[in-house]
């Protein structure tokens, strides 16, 4: 964890195939200008420089989702386990100073 306040937290994650810097906001000051006013939610992931937006249609894959899970062929406590200890385990922890190669590239307007 880098950075957290009532509206928005980000930090760095590594796993064995991926190292991940994220940020999640409600604030809709954080909304990219292209996008503000025009949508209240902004969802994307960036792959080897290469940034995939997915805001449309998400709520849809929540309902197919659960749907599947309520049908007996979506994910179990098994499967989900490790997510829910990861947040958890975000949400404990105190802010610490990131490493230049670990920030996500909206942390330095966070702690001015």
């Amino acid at each position: 964890m880098h950075y957290t306040d009532e509206q928005k937290a980000a930090g760095y994650l590594e796993y064995e195939k991926a190292r991940v810097r994220w940020f999640f906001s409600i604030d809709a000051k954080d909304l990219p200008e292209a996008v503000k006013g025009k949508q209240t939610t902004y969802r994307s992931i960036t792959i080897d420089d290469e940034e995939i937006e997915f805001s449309k249609g998400f709520t849809d894959l929540h309902t197919i989702s659960y749907q599947e899970i309520l049908a007996g062929r979506g994910y179990g406590l098994n499967d989900a386990c490790h997510c829910i200890e990861t947040v958890d385990t975000i949400r404990s922890a105190s802010p610490t100073v990131a490493k230049a190669q670990e920030g996500h590239p909206f942390l330095p307007k966070l702690i001015k």
